[in-house]
């Protein structure tokens, strides 16, 4: 029994041998490339291919049931006829304008309330972080209903205070404004990097401010807001990358209304892609889309990135 036994793990150790002689680095690196190919799989399929679909669709007209059509430079030209598109950028534009800075203000503000080891803080740091992490839709549902004109939230808690209601959804002078009053209940997820960002800060800077006199302005304008401000910087970027992909809000309260209001360009490209089933224009507004990213944030990190104040710049 015992012979059979090691007839049977001699083929398996013979298997292996292989393995056993490769030099000690080059094992290392087998391994290592074994436990990033889901990684890079998925690099592979969700973002290389698409990206390169999307490259050959921009120069080709096609409405998922007959076969593309090469048509050149028909839908870049397009971009510069197209009536609606201005609206669609505005819309977005106006929206992360608005959006970001106010949302880095009250997150940065609802770090500061919560940076404290009074009892029971956990609970109200888990209070304000929960609403960024309920689900997109569920935002929407909530929201539309409390914007609701006629038995919204909002608007009766208006009426008893003795104003009249708002036509926050159908009224193009509110709508955008109720979108980014909706996008200020997500800060939460900005708020928790804040925290993270003061809860570094060493007390040593506070103790020698303090015993140079300085107030409670003075210790935030000379020690936290320069110690924050790479913080600040990356919610800045995060936060306006984000803002300029908005859709599930736009798509499920107003679908883009009233009139063009809340057409965001991502809601656009869905539109154009999966309604009007012109996927060859929808690809050039998706490229039009990264081009403003790219550039937008390419300004950011040259006026704005210099500025940051870091405390080991050189480590």
């Amino acid at each position: 029994m015992a012979s059979q036994a090691q007839a049977q793990a001699l083929p398996a150790q013979t298997g292996w041998k292989w393995w056993t002689n490769l030099p000690l680095a080059r094992r290392r690196t087998i391994t290592g490339y074994i436990f990033i190919s889901p990684f890079m799989l998925g690099v592979l399929f969700w973002v290389v291919i698409p990206v390169l679909v999307n490259l050959y669709l921009t120069f080709h007209s096609w409405n998922l049931m007959s076969p593309p059509r090469f048509v050149g430079l028909a839908n870049i030209e397009t971009l510069f006829k197209d009536p609606i598109l201005p609206y669609a950028l505005k819309a977005t534009f106006l929206y992360t304008m608005m959006s970001v800075p106010l949302g880095l203000v009250l997150g940065f503000f609802l770090a500061n309330l919560i940076n404290t080891n009074i009892r029971g803080i956990a609970v109200f740091r888990t209070i304000f972080y929960l609403p960024s992490i309920v689900p997109a839709v569920a935002n929407a549902l909530l929201w539309a209903w409390m914007f609701n004109t006629e038995f919204g939230l909002i608007n009766s808690f208006i009426r008893a205070l003795g104003g009249s209601k708002i036509a926050w959804l159908q009224d193009p002078a509110w709508a955008m404004p109720a979108f980014v009053i909706l996008s200020l209940w997500g800060s939460g997820a900005s708020m928790i990097i804040f925290l993270a960002g003061l809860q570094g800060i060493p007390d040593i800077y506070y103790e020698a401010a303090e015993i140079d006199g300085a107030g409670r302005w003075a210790k935030m304008r000379h020690i936290t807001l320069p110690m924050m401000s790479p913080i600040f910087f990356f919610n800045l970027v995060i936060g306006f990358i984000n803002s300029f992909q908005v859709f599930v809000i736009g798509y499920l309260i107003t679908d883009g209304g009233p009139q063009n209001s809340t057409l965001f360009l991502v809601l656009y490209i869905y539109r154009s892609a999966f309604q009007n089933l012109k996927m060859g224009y929808a690809a050039a507004l998706s490229w039009l889309l990264f081009g403003i990213l790219l550039v937008l944030s390419l300004i950011i990190f040259r006026y704005l990135g210099r500025r940051v104040y870091y405390e080991n710049p050189g480590e």
